[in-house]
């Protein structure tokens, strides 16, 4: 297969991700709640399950994030920015990348943090 044969082969498919805990595996988040933004941190508006991540307010500003970290072992995960997702009203959890791994949805690996 050439080159020029790859983005004729992978047009109108969708791929997904599953972004979980660099440190213990726990599923976090889904790349359909990912979105583009201008900072270079991973950014996502939901995750996968209630408990994946767990939420602390900044005492010194406690309405503008709040520090987010697994929900399952603790590690430190980045910020939630409270009312600054992409829709009016939703927040946007801006993740450390060294804090995720990244996974074919699918993939047996995948579902070993559960």
């Amino acid at each position: 297969m050439s080159p020029e044969d790859v983005p004729r082969l992978l047009q109108g498919k969708i791929f997904q991700n599953v972004y979980m805990c660099a440190k213990c595996g726990y599923e976090l988040f889904s790349s359909r709640s990912k979105h583009e933004h201008l900072s270079p941190w991973p950014a996502f508006t939901g995750t996968i399950h209630d408990d994946s991540v767990a939420k602390w307010p900044q005492h010194n500003q406690p309405d503008a994030f709040t520090t987010v970290s697994c929900g399952k072992c603790g590690h430190g995960l980045g910020h939630e920015f409270l009312n600054d997702g992409p829709k009016r009203g939703q927040s946007r959890l801006r993740i450390f990348s060294s804090s995720l791994k990244s996974i074919p949805k699918g993939n047996k690996s995948a579902s070993q943090g559960k």
